[in-house]
């Protein structure tokens, strides 16, 4: 089981600190956006584009990471209080429930919608827009697959804490700064 939860974990990692980069990308382009709409009155509806792709690629792609070191959502008002085992009944719980059902769903529904996408070779609908809309499609299964397994990884090592075993915890971020 350990084996199977620090490769998953080691995909997660190297994905959202590769993702990470995006950020500065993303945050150049949309300067690049405004400097050339309000000095030169220029405007690129690929550049704008590229903003959308670029954050859904963020987002989507890093979500298996966020969950990995804890930076998703969670309502804390009894949680914090409860027992590491409560804690992961809950959590297992709320994986096998909720995350792991929704993302096979999400990859099954997307499946027909991304394939029929990458068989048009879809193109924005916009008149220079970027011509690879098919990519951005593909991210919904590419959501489906990382995020369903860190939910794998997080439902095992909550089974595990269940059973007593005492597993590592997963690494959060120790210094932003060496991205």
């Amino acid at each position: 089981m350990t084996p199977l939860i620090d490769s998953i974990d080691r995909l997660s990692e190297l994905l959202g600190r590769s993702l990470a980069w995006l950020t500065w990308a993303l945050v150049a382009v949309a300067v690049l956006v405004v400097v050339l709409r309000e000095l030169f009155q220029i405007g690129s509806i690929a550049l704008q584009e590229s903003l959308s792709y670029l954050h859904s690629a963020l987002f989507m792609l890093g979500a298996g990471y966020a969950l990995k070191v804890g930076a998703h959502v969670r309502v804390d008002i009894f949680y914090q209080r409860l027992s590491p085992r409560a804690r992961a009944a809950i959590d297992l719980l709320g994986t096998l429930v909720f995350l792991l059902p929704f993302m096979a769903f999400l990859f099954w529904i997307s499946w027909d919608y991304v394939a029929v996408s990458w068989s048009l070779k879809e193109r924005s609908s916009a008149a220079g827009g970027l011509p690879a809309v098919f990519l951005l499609k593909l991210l919904l299964l590419g959501l489906a697959l990382t995020l369903g397994l860190q939910g794998i990884a997080e439902a095992l090592r909550n089974l595990a804490v269940l059973q007593g075993k005492r597993l590592p915890a997963p690494t959060a971020v120790e210094d932003e700064a060496r991205l």
